[in-house]
């Protein structure tokens, strides 16, 4: 059955597991972040988020049109500001789709069910070609920038999943892509040749990433 979510559309696809900062300055929002400030249990300040496929997260005029799955994510750090603002940062938790939006309220709410990842087994092959496209393209870019992920990948196949998605430097649609994804194998299927697109053309342009030379950069605010 569906359930009601206050929702925080993003210019940025959200990932279970992932951790994101965010920075709340506008008036719907920052109700949204009182209103979660509320719930005595930590635990139970949750909200809805998906990417917006047309429009902008503030202003007048806002999303004009948005994608509608998204993830489920849960208000773990709240740091506030003299001018009313906040620096939060939030992780998400499991995949959810939007049915509707309600916007007549101090912020807006979504009726949601939830979209659970299947819990199907998912070949070591696949999984180690995932693991070796992510290795090249961090060694790849090794003398460019900054590491993308610091530590060891996860060994859980759908946390890897997520983890790759997560970190992998693609625009919103093919992130959506991944978000979508059926389950954990697929996803990593088209993480792994999404990666090995970065690495060829960074091969023809070694000095930057693709995604730098063609494609807008991800954000996560």
């Amino acid at each position: 059955m569906p359930e009601t979510l206050p929702m925080f559309p993003l210019n940025a696809v959200l990932f279970p597991g992932v951790s994101v900062p965010l920075t709340v300055f506008e008036d719907r929002y920052r109700a949204l972040v009182h209103h979660l400030l509320r719930i005595e249990d930590p635990a139970a300040r949750v909200f809805g988020s998906v990417a917006i496929r047309e429009g902008y997260e503030v202003g007048d005029h806002g999303a004009q049109s948005l994608y509608r799955v998204g993830c489920r994510v849960q208000l773990t750090e709240v740091e506030a500001h003299h001018d009313g603002s906040f620096d939060v940062v939030a992780v998400g938790l499991e995949r959810i789709q939007l049915d509707r939006l309600d916007t007549t309220g101090s912020f807006p709410v979504g009726h949601v069910v939830d979209l659970p990842d299947p819990e199907a087994p998912v070949s070591e092959a696949v999984l180690d070609r995932a693991r070796v496209a992510f290795t090249a393209y961090r060694a790849a870019l090794s003398d460019i920038r900054a590491d993308p992920y610091s530590g060891a990948l996860p060994r859980d196949p759908t946390y890897l999943s997520w983890t790759l998605a997560a970190v992998a430097p693609l625009p919103m649609p093919e992130r959506q892509a991944l978000l979508e994804a059926d389950d954990a194998e697929l996803r990593l299927v088209m993480v792994t040749d999404l990666l090995r697109a970065e690495l060829r053309a960074m091969n023809v342009i070694p000095s930057l990433p693709a995604t730098e030379v063609a494609r807008t950069r991800w954000s996560p605010n």
